[in-house]
Formats: structure tokens, C-alpha cells, sequence
């Protein structure tokens, strides 16, 4: 039988590596168009042009001759810099561009000082609302602080003092410290509530005679809005000041401090010019300030009246007393804690040494 299988193909034998090695060769060129010529000129041997060049570069010297050029990058550096004709340097050849020439022109002397002039008044200058800030701050200060003490007297905890204290004066007309704490806090809660007249004028003592005349309730009356009048601004001018304490705070060092210590200096000035205008005649200082807030003759009762029994003379004498004394203790000590010493206005040790050199001079 005939075995008509293909025969396998004969398989390749394996062909050795090729040789790697290196450390015998020679630092001859491969071809000898590669070598450099002391003419210029191409070996013989090899042959006589590049694959892509007709020969090597030559580059035109300041005198005309052609000279090869080098191949290497350092060859050629050096060549650039021997054509270079003596003495003169030339423009680097990478160099950085220069700045435009309108970039170089220097303005006028006079346009320079004027500027720097603007540009110093300008660092120097404080923004204005700051500044307003702390106006706004030390003129509502001194009226705070007189609502704040007004409204410590129209309390029954001051007519309670004032009923119990000695040496002040009983009621010739038959009210008792105990009638008189009764019927005089509903007077001092009428200011501060919300309520009508009929609040008093339905008031009624032991004999259940009406406690307060009508001309006496009306006059109340006038005194009520007078007092809630001053408490709302209070409240205000105090919101006000939040916001410009909060505002000076966050934008200008130091601002509270200064507007503080601005306010109880004028608050200061104020409460003393008061205070030497009751002393120096209390009778004209009460009559004049009734005439700013009420209408002439709405004010003046006779002793027997409910409210001369409750408030004479000389409580408004004491009330007077206690609100300047509060204001200006208040004021004293803002005085003293808002003093502008070097510490609080943050100066360094030199400008302390210079603030400290023009206080001597």
C-alpha cells in the first residue's frame, strides 16, 4: 500500500543569535564619508556623497571663505562664535524679547510726585462711614443714658425707697406711707402700660371719692406719652447703637472705643451743665422743663391734690439726684474704660518712643 499522507514539512533548523558584543569594535566609522577630512573633502576609499546632501555644509565666513561646517553642536557653536568679527558683540542668539520702547517712557517728575502725592492721601484718609458711625454713636450715648435713668425712677422699687427713707416728707392731708405706696404705684404703672385714663380716673379712695381729678388724669396722661415717647426712642437709639458697635467692630479698629469715649465726655459736659442749672435755682430749672414737654397751666394743682400728696417737691428733688448721679457714675466709669492709652490705640514700640517724644516737646 502506498502512503498517500502529506509529509510534514521540514522544520527550520534554529538560527544562532546575532552577535552583541561590542567591546571589539572599533571607533572607526561605518562608511568613510563619515570621517572628517582635514580638506574638507570626502575619504576616497568610500563613497564621495551623502544619501541625501551633496557634501557637508560650508558656511560663509565675514571675509568671504567658505569654511565646513561643523556637524556637532558644540562645532558649531564654536564656529558661530569665531565668525564673529572682533570686538563687536553681537545680539544673543536666544535671548529674551526686549520690553516695548512705550513701556520704557518714564512719565514727567511733576506726573510722578502728583501721583505719589494721591496715592499717600489716599492711604492716609479714613473712609466717612466710619467716621459717621462714630459720631452717631457718641451723640445717642448721653440720651441712652438718661432714658435708661429715667426709667429707673418710674419704678415702684424708687417709690418704695423714696416712701421709706428718712426725712422724707408725710402727707399733711392724711395719707399714710402704706396709702401713699398703694395709690402711687398705680400712677407709676400707668406711665409704662398700655392702658386709658380710665386706668386713674376710676380710682376711688377709702371714702369712695374719686382718687384723681379729672384735670389730674389728663395731666397723666400727657406725662404718659411724654414717658413712652422717650422709652421708644430709647429703644431705638440702643438698636441704632448695636448696629454701629457691630458695624465700627468689623471695620474700624478702635471705633467703639473712640465713640464711646467721645459720648460720655458729652455726656459728662451735659449732666454737669444740668446739674449746675437745678442747683443754682431748682424752682426756674423745674418750671422750665415742665413748659418744653406740657402746655401752660395742664400742670400746676393745688397742695390738697392727689398727685402733689404723692409726689411733692421733693421728690422730684430726689428723682433728679438719683438719674444724674446714675449717668454720670455710668459715664465715669465708660470714661475710664475707653481712656485712649497706648495700649488700647495699639501702637507699636516706636510710635509709643514717638508719641512719647512729641508729648515732651
Amino acid at each position: 500500500m502506498n502512503d498517500n499522507s502529506p509529509t510534514p514539512a521540514k522544520r527550520k533548523e534554529p538560527q544562532p543569535d546575532p552577535l552583541l558584543d561590542t567591546s571589539a569594535d572599533s571607533d572607526e566609522p561605518a562608511f568613510s564619508w563619515m570621517s572628517d577630512s582635514p580638506s574638507g573633502s570626502p575619504d576616497k576609499t568610500g563613497p564621495s556623497k551623502r544619501p541625501d546632501s551633496t557634501g557637508p555644509s560650508k558656511s560663509t565666513g565675514s571675509n568671504g571663505e567658505t569654511s565646513p561646517q561643523p556637524e556637532s553642536r558644540a562645532g558649531r557653536k564654536a564656529a558661530e562664535a569665531a565668525v564673529e568679527p572682533a570686538g563687536e558683540e553681537g545680539p544673543p542668539l536666544f535671548s529674551e524679547p526686549l520690553p516695548t520702547s512705550a513701556l520704557q517712557v518714564r512719565p514727567p517728575q511733576e506726573e510722578v510726585e502728583r501721583r505719589n502725592a494721591e496715592r499717600e492721601s489716599a492711604a492716609k484718609a479714613k473712609p466717612l462711614t466710619p467716621r459717621v458711625m462714630q459720631v452717631l454713636l457718641a451723640i445717642m450715648y448721653p440720651v441712652i443714658l438718661l432714658v435708661l435713668g429715667v426709667r429707673a425712677v418710674t419704678s415702684p422699687l424708687f417709690l418704695w425707697i423714696e416712701y421709706n427713707r428718712p426725712g422724707f416728707p408725710g402727707d399733711g392731708y392724711g395719707f399714710s406711707t402704706d396709702d401713699r405706696m398703694t395709690y402711687g404705684s398705680y400712677a407709676v404703672d400707668y406711665l409704662s402700660n398700655w392702658s386709658g385714663p380710665r386706668y386713674l380716673g376710676e380710682l376711688v379712695n377709702r371714702s369712695g371719692d374719686e382718687l384723681f381729678k379729672g384735670s389730674e388724669v389728663s395731666h397723666m396722661a400727657d406725662v404718659k406719652l411724654v414717658i413712652l415717647s422717650a422709652f421708644g426712642a430709647g429703644a431705638l437709639l440702643i438698636l441704632v447703637s448695636i448696629i454701629a458697635i457691630a458695624y465700627l467692630r468689623r471695620r474700624s479698629n478702635g471705633g467703639v472705643r473712640r465713640g464711646l469715649f467721645a459720648g460720655s465726655i458729652l455726656t459728662l459736659v451735659i449732666i454737669l451743665g444740668l446739674g449746675a442749672l437745678a442747683v443754682l435755682g431748682w424752682q426756674q430749672f423745674f418750671t422750665e422743663f415742665h413748659r418744653i414737654f406740657f402746655a401752660s397751666g395742664t400742670w400746676t394743682f393745688a397742695l390738697e391734690d392727689t398727685l402733689i400728696r404723692l409726689f411733692p417737691g421733693q421728690f422730684w428733688i430726689d428723682a433728679g439726684i438719683v438719674i444724674a448721679a446714675l449717668v454720670l457714675l455710668v459715664a465715669l466709669a465708660t470714661l475710664v474704660l475707653t481712656w485712649p492709652t497706648r495700649r488700647r490705640r495699639g501702637l507699636t514700640d516706636d510710635e509709643q518712643e514717638a508719641s512719647a517724644k512729641v508729648e515732651a516737646v
